[in-house]
C-alpha cells in the first residue's frame, strides 16, 4: 500500500496526465481550424499518449491497494497566437511535467518504496523523449522559419514526425 504522500502526490499527477491529455486535444483542435492538419494529427496522438498515461498510472495507484482519485482539473488554454506560441506552450507543459514525475521518484526513493520507484523509471524516460521531441519541433520552426510558405512546410515536417512517432509505437 502506497504511503498517503505518495498516494496523494500520484493522484496529483493522474490529474496532471489527464490535464495533458485536455490540453493536446484542445491543441488539435486550434490546428485543424487553422488548416495545420499535420500538426492537429500530432496533438492528437499526444492526446492519446497523455490518456495512456494516466490510465497506466490509475491502475497502479489501485493495484497497490490505494485509491485512484481524479481532482478537478483546469481548463485548457484554447486560442493562441500562433504554432510557434503553441509550441512553446506545450514544451514548457512537458517541462513542468518532468519536474513533477522528478518530484514522485524522489518522494518514492525517500520513503524507500522501490516498487513505486521502479514503476516511475518508465515515466522519467518516457518524459525524456517528450522534451526531445517538442524542443526538435521548436529547432525545426526555427531553421525553417515563418516567411513564406515556412508554416507550410512546418506543417509537414510536423506530419512526418507524427507518422515517425505511430510507426515506432506500432512495432
Amino acid at each position: 500500500m502506497l504511503s498517503t504522500t505518495l498516494s496523494t502526490a500520484l493522484n496529483r499527477q493522474i490529474t496532471l496526465e489527464f490535464e495533458s491529455s485536455n490540453l493536446y486535444l484542445q491543441v488539435s483542435s486550434w490546428c485543424m481550424q487553422k488548416g495545420l492538419e499535420g500538426c492537429a494529427g500530432f496533438f492528437r496522438e499526444h492526446a492519446d499518449e497523455e490518456r495512456m498515461h494516466m490510465q497506466k498510472m490509475f491502475d497502479y495507484v489501485n493495484e497497490t491497494g490505494s485509491y485512484a482519485v481524479l481532482d478537478p482539473m483546469e481548463k485548457p488554454k484554447n486560442d493562441f497566437e500562433s504554432i510557434v506560441e503553441v509550441f512553446k506552450i506545450t514544451y514548457a507543459h512537458e517541462q513542468m511535467i518532468t519536474k513533477e514525475i522528478n518530484n514522485l521518484v524522489s518522494i518514492a526513493f525517500k520513503e524507500g518504496d522501490f516498487s513505486t520507484f521502479n514503476f516511475l523509471q518508465w515515466y522519467v524516460e518516457e518524459q525524456h523523449e517528450e522534451e526531445q521531441l517538442f524542443k526538435s519541433v521548436l529547432d525545426k520552426i526555427d531553421l525553417i522559419g515563418m516567411a513564406g510558405n515556412g508554416l507550410f512546410f512546418i506543417d509537414q515536417e510536423v506530419a512526418k514526425m507524427r507518422s515517425e512517432m505511430v510507426t515506432e509505437s506500432a512495432g
